[in-house]
């Protein structure tokens, strides 16, 4: 096959595993749409009625989490393709970056609801892959081309792995952190009822949201510290101040304190949360916005 044909099939099963990963977040909707009727014990009038009620619930979130391998399968298909057709690693734009970063978070959260229980991650990363990726494909998309001289190097493919890896993470523990924001609100008043009930408790969450941070955070300090190598290797010097570069700091500084904030007493619980929310967005920003708004030598990664 001819690149231009693998490119097509490459964005053909993008397209795909957005529109699959959209019926699956449908599914994890009325999964939590179904658990309506169960309070924060479990306890109905009806056993019977609230038997039916947690198989339907069960029911959902199995075809949600069968649907998001399916679109995942998709999804990794049109990765490799899209390599293939260009005959490189496939993440030398941003339309790349994203898609491959998106991959890492659905492979991510369906580790973690399959193995470890998790399923309560379904939805809200479903809703972030379907954006994601209907993003990618009507917004960011680019046709296949060749690799600026500046990418030619093995730097360039650690370096972005690793961005691509942390970024899943990152995104996982903020969901976690905007559960726990809404979980402890709900606890405060006395009302978490329906499928809120069965998302973990405020303190379950905050022990996941940290445990992911703390996993990722690793990795985003080698993430720049690979790009320094990297840039000395394409530009002549390890730190420039690029904006790119720069918003990097700045968001490695917002994760610093979050790591920094669970550790101190005054900080931790809700305003913690809120600095998880923070690095995830001025992640985003470094990830999407730099590479519209800002000019720098990492324009090549824009549109």
């Amino acid at each position: 096959m001819t690149a231009d044909v693998m490119g097509y099939y490459s964005f053909l099963a993008m397209v795909t595993s957005a529109v699959i990963y959209l019926v699956a977040f449908a599914a994890f909707s009325a999964e939590w749409a179904s658990a309506r009727n169960l309070d924060a014990g479990g306890h109905e009038p009806d056993a019977a009625r609230e038997s039916a009620d947690r198989l339907r619930v069960d029911k959902y979130g199995r075809i949600g989490l069968a649907l998001t391998c399916v679109g995942l399968l998709s999804h990794v298909a049109g990765v490799v393709l899209r390599g293939v057709a260009g005959r490189r690693a496939p993440w030398g734009n941003m339309y790349e970056f994203v898609t491959v970063s998106l991959a890492f978070a659905a492979a991510a959260m369906l580790v973690l609801a399959m193995r470890r229980g998790q399923r309560w991650l379904g939805l809200p990363t479903t809703l972030l892959l379907t954006i994601g990726q209907g993003l990618a494909v009507t917004v960011f998309y680019v046709d296949v081309a060749p690799l600026v001289p500046a990418l030619h190097s093995v730097w360039f493919v650690v370096h972005i792995v690793a961005a691509c890896a942390s970024g899943a993470m990152f995104n996982l523990g903020a969901i976690a952190s905007v559960l726990y924001l809404i979980r402890t609100r709900a606890e405060a008043r006395g009302g978490v009822r329906g499928y809120l009930a069965r998302v973990p408790d405020s303190r379950a969450l905050d022990r996941f949201a940290y445990r992911v941070h703390a996993f990722a955070f690793p990795l985003w300090t080698f993430t720049i510290a690979a790009g320094s190598i990297w840039a000395e290797y394409a530009w002549g010097r390890y730190w420039g101040w690029d904006p790119k570069e720069t918003c990097s700091l700045v968001t490695w500084v917002v994760y610093a304190a979050y790591l920094h904030a669970r550790a101190t007493a005054g900080w931790q619980g809700r305003p913690a949360a809120w600095l998880a929310v923070v690095g995830v967005v001025s992640f985003w920003f470094n990830f999407v916005g730099i590479n519209l708004l800002v000019s720098g030598l990492h324009s090549y990664a824009g549109i």
